[in-house]
């Protein structure tokens, strides 16, 4: 008989520390939720993910389709820029979407596939002789314009990363940082990232020894290494200044000299026609 009291006895100790425990619980989730948010630390921005409420505000207006658009691929030496217009579904948006640039590669292609599968996207590409042909500007903003043209429906409102509007015959917004700040311009990001990351690893078995592949065409070290070391190739930018200084070396020819009025060259050239 003792032993069923003093049984009975702790369970009733174990109910109520269990019970004090739970207690406790709450009053520590009460304190969480009723604590206002922490201030990032002292040097430390905090950065929030893009929106769709840009694109939401035109939808529930009448105004759809909206288009959000990027390129990638205007520092580096060598490939084309890559421009992408996507216009995404308001119902099926994909977690997790931000500037390309805040992704790793897996979660970009990840990402890739999530967007192909969902919205409606066109890709557009400058080439390397394009480029050396217009400027990298003028040859971003052409490309962006022919990805928004090539949508499977045309836009009503498109949104593009930058300061550039773009020729298109719809309403256009360029917004700075864009890529960061609306949704649709982030995805864009997104497939344009990951289509000129996956043709650079094809031209990389094209045109061995540069490391494509890994650098993607950006002036690393080891891209200028093999830029001076092999010459330029076929896909790189002709203009810019270290595929200039690899010509020189390997390809003079190719290099259009102006004349010097002080040069002894040029004295020579002017005293000639004199005598004649």
């Amino acid at each position: 008989m003792s032993r069923d009291k003093s049984a009975k006895a702790s369970q009733k100790v174990k109910a109520q520390e269990i019970r004090a425990q739970e207690i406790r619980a709450r009053e520590i989730k009460a304190k969480d939720i009723d604590k206002p948010a922490e201030k990032p630390a002292k040097g430390v921005i905090a950065v929030t993910p893009p929106n769709f409420r840009r694109e939401r505000a035109l939808f529930k207006s009448g105004i759809w389709p909206v288009a959000g658009c990027d390129e990638a691929g205007r520092g580096p030496l060598a490939g084309p820029v890559v421009a992408a217009a996507v216009v995404l579904d308001p119902n099926r948006i994909p977690r997790g979407i931000d500037d390309s640039k805040r992704l790793n590669p897996e979660q970009r292609e990840k990402l890739f596939d999530k967007i192909c599968a969902t919205a409606s996207f066109a890709v557009a590409f400058a080439s390397p002789a394009r480029i050396d042909r217009d400027n990298i500007l003028r040859a971003s903003l052409w490309a962006l314009a022919r990805a928004v043209r090539a949508l499977p429906e045309a836009p009503k409102q498109v949104f593009v990363d930058g300061r550039d509007k773009i020729d298109v015959p719809c309403e256009c917004e360029a917004v700075i940082g864009g890529d960061g700040l609306v949704l649709s311009i982030a995805a864009a990001s997104i497939i344009a990232k990951v289509t000129r990351d996956r043709l650079m690893c094809l031209l990389a078995e094209e045109c061995p020894g540069y490391g494509f592949e890994s650098h993607k065409g950006y002036s690393v070290p080891e891209h200028l290494e093999a830029l001076d070391r092999l010459g330029p190739s076929v896909h790189h930018r002709s203009f810019f200044a270290p595929v200039i200084a690899a010509r020189e070396k390997h390809q003079p020819w190719t290099i259009k000299r102006e004349l010097d009025l002080f040069s002894v060259e040029a004295q020579v050239d002017i005293e000639s026609s004199a005598t004649l």
